[in-house]
C-alpha cells in the first residue's frame, strides 16, 4: 500500500474539518485545504462545487481526498428551499469532488454521510450490511453515497457519522449551556436511541480509515449507543446538574420543524467494520465520554 504523504479536504470550517485538518498537520501530512472564496495561503485551493468548478492542477498528485462539505441540517427549519440546499450542496459538490478525484486517481476517496442513511430503526440494531430507510434525510444520504462512488477507479470510504460529541459544537455544544442552568431533560419521550462519538475517536477513526485497506460505506459511531433519556441522565450526571425539565416532542417539531425527527427519532447504529478491523476506540461508552469533554 503507497505511503500517503498529501492530503487534500473540503468542509475544512465545519467541526470535524477543523479538527481533521490540525490533527493531520500534527502528524506530519501535507495538507491543502479546498475553499470557496479566493484564496489566501499556499495550502489553499479553490474550489466551487455548486459550479462543478475545481483547480485540479494545484491538486495533481494528491495521495488522499477527504470531503465533508455541506450545508448544516441543524440550526435552521427546513423549509423547501432549504431542503433543496441540504441535497443540492451534497450531491452536486460529491459529484465534482468524486470526479475530480476519477481524474487524479489519489489512493483514497473518503466521503461523508451520515447514520441518517438508516432512517428510523426503532430499537432495531443496524450494521453497515443494513439497507436505508425512507425519510428525507435517508434519500439524502442514499444520493451523496451514490455521487461518491463516481470515482470507481479509487478506493472510496463512506462515512455514515452519528452524533459528534464535542464541547465546542454540535449537538453538545448546544445542550451545554441548558443543563449548566440545570434546565435540561430528555428530548420527547427520551426512550430513542442516540447513536454518537466523540469528536477525538471521529478523527482518528477517519486517520486510521485513511492508512486502511477498507472500502465502502462505514459507521462512525460508538460501540455502545444510549438512549436519549440515558445520555440526558449520563451528561447531567457528569455536569453535576439535575435532568428535571424535558422537552416535550410537539414543542420541539414546532420550534425545529423537519430537523427534530433527527432528534426525536431512534437510530441504534453498530460501527462493525470499525470494531472488525479492530479499531480501539478510546470513549467506548457515553460516561466516560462526557465526563471527559464537559471538565
Amino acid at each position: 500500500m503507497p505511503r500517503i504523504n498529501r492530503v487534500a479536504v473540503t468542509g475544512v470550517t465545519g467541526l470535524i474539518g477543523t479538527a481533521l485538518v490540525a490533527q493531520l498537520k500534527s502528524d506530519g501530512y501535507q495538507v491543502q485545504k479546498l475553499v470557496r472564496r479566493p484564496v489566501r495561503t499556499a495550502d489553499e485551493v479553490f474550489w466551487d462545487p455548486i459550479k462543478g468548478e475545481i483547480d485540479t492542477n494545484s491538486i495533481e498528485g494528491v495521495d488522499a481526498v477527504f470531503h465533508l462539505a455541506g450545508a448544516s441540517v441543524g440550526g435552521k427549519r427546513w423549509s423547501a428551499a432549504y431542503r433543496s440546499e441540504i441535497l443540492n450542496s451534497r450531491l452536486l459538490g460529491t459529484t465534482t469532488i468524486a470526479t475530480a478525484c476519477e481524474q487524479l486517481k489519489p489512493s483514497v476517496f473518503i466521503s461523508a454521510s451520515a447514520i441518517g442513511h438508516y432512517g428510523e430503526t426503532g430499537n432495531r440494531a443496524v450494521t453497515e450490511a443494513d439497507g436505508g430507510g425512507g425519510d428525507f434525510l435517508s434519500i439524502v444520504c442514499r444520493e451523496w453515497e451514490a455521487a461518491a462512488s463516481l470515482a470507481p477507479s479509487v478506493r472510496t470510504i463512506k462515512l455514515r457519522t452519528g452524533i459528534v460529541l464535542d464541547p465546542t459544537g454540535g449537538a453538545l455544544g448546544q445542550m451545554l449551556p441548558i443543563f449548566k442552568f440545570g434546565v435540561g431533560g430528555k428530548l420527547g419521550s427520551g426512550k430513542q436511541w442516540w447513536s454518537w462519538i466523540t469528536l477525538h475517536d471521529q478523527i482518528r477513526a477517519m486517520i486510521f480509515l485513511l492508512n486502511s485497506k477498507i472500502d465502502g460505506p462505514v459507521n462512525l459511531t460508538a460501540p455502545n449507543p444510549v438512549t436519549n433519556q440515558e445520555f440526558t441522565a449520563a451528561l447531567a450526571h457528569a455536569m453535576k446538574r439535575p435532568a428535571f425539565f424535558p422537552a416535550p416532542a410537539f414543542a420541539l417539531r414546532a420550534v425545529l420543524g423537519g430537523f427534530s425527527s433527527e432528534l426525536l427519532g431512534s437510530k441504534r447504529v453498530i460501527p462493525k467494520v470499525l470494531t472488525d478491523a479492530k479499531f480501539e476506540f478510546d470513549y467506548p461508552f457515553v460516561a466516560s465520554a462526557l465526563t471527559a469533554l464537559v471538565v
